[in-house]
């Protein structure tokens, strides 16, 4: 009897791993959660704490063998494979590590769901991930919230202080496929944002190569550069004009970090409430009042995502409405702007 049979009914499916035993070999069977995923990460998934290093020596010594073959770090795992795990020792720290609080549907609205989706409506000043000093964001704390549920990954981001329409994929098939889709420029996104100035164009281009750096204080930026920068495409469509300002909807052809941001600023209209790129001066006197009312957040939002849906291809077509407080300034401009 081999190895495999003879310890069959220790085999637990990948969604179900909670600890590997540090006496006896543990038998993993992959499932959706991890069918395509280099067995080197996964494995540096279910040992979490474990010494990188030493995950590697395991893989390299052939203790860590999938269908009962030896198997290189970069080798991709498949549906129903069998992982064999040697005994390991994983260092219990969990009890001593904040955990992250559960979100509710209150603050973050679900647009859309299904068994391989869920499209959420993400808040101004809800991090995508911990970090930066910044102990858990919004993955961490969805994942809090869904305890049983097997898979969870973020498709994209948003800045921190940018709202609307984000994409969480529930299953390793749909978010592989996804981003391959995002990368080939299959996912038509549109955002909403209000900017300093009279916007001159109706329709315009904007092509700037784009390049992240960090500050002497730590700080993630970026900057146009046409020697480091990467291609970066955005198409902005005037929707009104208010004198100080104006209304914009943004079409992304490429999703760089602070894309938007940094375009719009280059083309001499900073994003309104935007604390990196923008007019400090003219955000201090937004934020007292100066457009009707006060109004103190970076005015950009997700507002539509159209695509094609990864595993059933359906098309799909997902609008997040503007925050209450974007749309109550929109609602006061228009006002000013009739009298």
């Amino acid at each position: 009897m081999s190895e495999i049979n003879s310890a069959e009914k220790f085999i637990i499916s990948s969604s179900r791993v909670t600890e590997l035993s540090p006496d006896r070999v543990t038998w993993i069977r992959i499932g959706e959660d991890s069918d395509g995923q280099r067995v080197d990460n996964f494995f540096l998934r279910v040992a979490k704490g474990v010494p990188k290093s030493h995950i590697y020596r395991l893989l390299r010594s052939g203790e860590v063998r999938v269908n009962k073959k030896r198997v290189k770090a970069e080798t991709r795992l498949a549906l129903d494979d069998i992982v064999r795990v040697p005994p390991i020792r994983v260092p219990q720290k969990r009890d001593l590590v904040p955990r992250a609080a559960p979100i509710s549907d209150d603050t973050l609205p679900i647009l859309f769901e299904d068994e391989h989706l869920l499209i959420v409506d993400k808040p101004a000043g809800l991090a995508c991930h911990g970090g930066s000093g910044i102990a858990f964001g919004l993955i961490e704390r969805l994942r809090a919230s869904r305890p049983n549920q097997p898979f969870l990954e973020l498709a994209h981001r948003l800045d921190r202080d940018t709202s609307g329409a984000i994409i969480v994929c529930k299953s390793r098939k749909a978010l592989v496929r996804l981003q391959k889709s995002m990368r080939e420029g299959g996912i038509e996104k549109h955002y909403r944002t209000l900017v300093k100035g009279d916007w001159v164009n109706d329709r315009q281009h904007v092509n700037l190569p784009l390049f992240k750096y960090v500050t002497k204080e730590g700080e993630r930026r970026v900057r146009v550069d046409p020697e480091k920068g990467v291609p970066s495409h955005s198409i902005f469509t005037l929707i009104r004009r208010y004198g100080d300002v104006s209304f914009l909807d943004v079409e992304l052809l490429t999703g760089r970090t602070h894309q938007i941001r940094v375009h719009a600023a280059e083309s001499g209209h900073p994003l309104v409430g935007d604390d990196k790129y923008g007019d400090f001066d003219f955000n201090r006197e937004v934020s007292k009042g100066l457009l009707g009312i006060p109004f103190r957040r970076m005015f950009l939002h997700s507002y539509s995502l159209a695509f094609e849906h990864p595993v059933t291809h359906e098309k799909m077509k997902i609008e997040s409405p503007l925050p209450e407080a974007c749309e109550e300034l929109i609602r006061v401009l228009n006002e000013r702007k009739t009298v």
